[in-house]
């Protein structure tokens, strides 16, 4: 059966289970408070290097699973689906109601072509490498002079206004900024639905796509320019399988999908700003390659040290789905219409696929040209990007990472140890202040060297 709704009314609890027991063994309440320590205290109950672990998700049985095995598992489409699994908090918040994330089998994939197109083909990346350029040499200069913005605030509005340049939308910068600050508030807030955050993240959501809806909608009748290739001309004139245009607020919904990935990348700079000050060599490597290159793109140690953070910090700890059949692994089993959780954070640091895999070790990858062939490697989803559900925009994410990380290892600036811990019961979560940026002491600075000769990309 592969009707998420049958899975919906089956029932998966024991019926020798008594409803007080079953309710006392369920793990909700522990992931709500574990958060990105949740798969290590499931793990703690399994034998050492398990692949599979049970346990009970809102009142059913789940399968909890890591590794490259369990990568293949859940996105083989004929085992696992993916519509209705993810909360409906999350699922309407985050992504959006009826966005691709909710897909699944052909539909999905029609869907999903448009975002390589829109995303993941390479022309396309080329073309938003000059803005994210443009905003972080900005960004250094500015943080030179004095800005106080932090290394997370500074990338919501740099990632923000060069996506929504690229993506063909209007407005001035100072427009596009405080749509950027709506759609990070999105992603600050989903996973929170007991907090105020949350209910400004439904309000940022509502104006989101009342904004979005009104740019297709613009776009179709000509009033706004469309550039052909953009995500703005992509979307307001996507046909679904049977030749139909897109409604227009789900057109504004995937839209939205196609830039607010790349402001969510913010957070990722944050945690770069609190690995690179615990790393004062790796960040002096850093800006000395940019300035022999000329750029803050497309340095290798950069790139790597991204990958790096990508790695150790992910911006969700585990991913859902339900099992289309009975499903076992590694001696575990759940029943058709039970849950399989991936545990993306104990994949991407699985002992049994990562050497050192608890080390912050950039260099691991120096030398990997192909990211995507390593199946443990999910940070950004895993499987096919073209087929499955990997994210389309995992090129983009990279690209504008490495790009911060060299303009936040400019020798102008320093980034202080203050507010770096983090707290891990939060979803999703950053170092506390975001990464501090502030002038670098000019005893730091080069003593054979002006300061300004010192800039990576002069």
């Amino acid at each position: 059966m592969t009707d998420a709704t049958a899975f919906d009314a089956r029932s998966t609890t024991d019926p020798g289970t008594a409803p007080w027991r079953a309710a006392l063994d369920d793990d909700s309440l522990s992931l709500m408070t574990r958060g990105y320590g949740f798969g290590a205290h499931i793990w703690s109950r399994a034998r050492a290097q398990a692949r599979a672990v049970p346990l009970r998700l809102l009142g059913r049985e789940a399968l909890l699973v890591r590794g490259s095995d369990a990568v293949r598992l859940f996105y083989d489409e004929g085992s696992i689906a993916r519509h209705g699994a993810m909360p409906a908090f999350v699922q309407e918040s985050l992504f959006g109601h009826g966005s691709v994330h909710s897909l699944d089998g052909a539909e999905h994939r029609h869907r999903k072509a448009t975002f390589l197109r829109v995303a993941y083909d390479d022309d396309r990346v080329e073309e938003l490498v000059p803005h994210f350029e443009r905003e972080w040499r900005e960004q250094a200069d500015s943080w030179a002079d004095g800005d106080d913005a932090s290394a997370y605030d500074a990338a919501v509005t740099a990632f923000g206004r060069a996506s929504m340049t690229w993506a063909g939308l209007p407005g001035t910068s100072a427009a596009k900024s405080r749509w950027a600050a709506r759609l990070a508030q999105i992603v600050d807030g989903f996973g929170a639905p007991y907090s105020p955050e949350f209910l400004l993240a439904f309000s940022n959501r509502m104006w989101s796509d009342r904004h979005a809806q009104r740019l297709i909608k613009a776009a179709r009748s000509g009033e706004l320019a469309a550039p052909a290739g953009t995500a703005l001309h992509e979307w307001a004139w996507h046909v679904d399988e049977q030749g139909e245009l897109l409604p227009p607020r789900l057109a504004g919904v995937e839209l939205q999908n196609s830039i607010r990935p790349m402001i969510a990348v913010a957070r990722f700079v944050a945690f770069a700003a609190k690995e690179l000050h615990d790393r004062p060599g790796w960040r002096a490597r850093i800006g000395d390659e940019a300035a022999a290159r000329g750029s803050l793109h497309g340095g290798p140690i950069a790139t790597a040290f991204a990958q790096e953070v990508r790695r150790t910090a992910p911006f969700v700890p585990l991913l859902p789905g339900w099992a289309r059949e009975d499903i076992e692994l590694d001696g575990s089993r759940v029943r058709a219409g039970g849950r399989l959780l991936l545990d993306i954070l104990g994949t991407n640091t699985d002992d049994s696929s990562w050497e050192d895999a608890g080390a912050f070790r950039p260099e691991r990858f120096l030398d990997v040209d192909d990211h995507e062939s390593i199946t443990e490697f999910i940070p950004h989803g895993g499987g096919d990007v073209a087929a499955g559900h990997r994210c389309p925009g995992e090129k983009l994410a990279i690209a504008g990472l490495a790009t911060a990380i060299a303009a936040l290892s400019d020798p102008r600036v320093d980034i202080s140890g203050v507010g770096l811990e983090v707290n891990r019961r939060r979803l999703p979560t950053k170092p506390s202040s975001g990464g501090l940026i502030r002038p670098a002491a000019p005893s730091s600075r080069s003593r054979s060297e002006p300061a300004a000769s010192r800039c990576p990309v002069h």
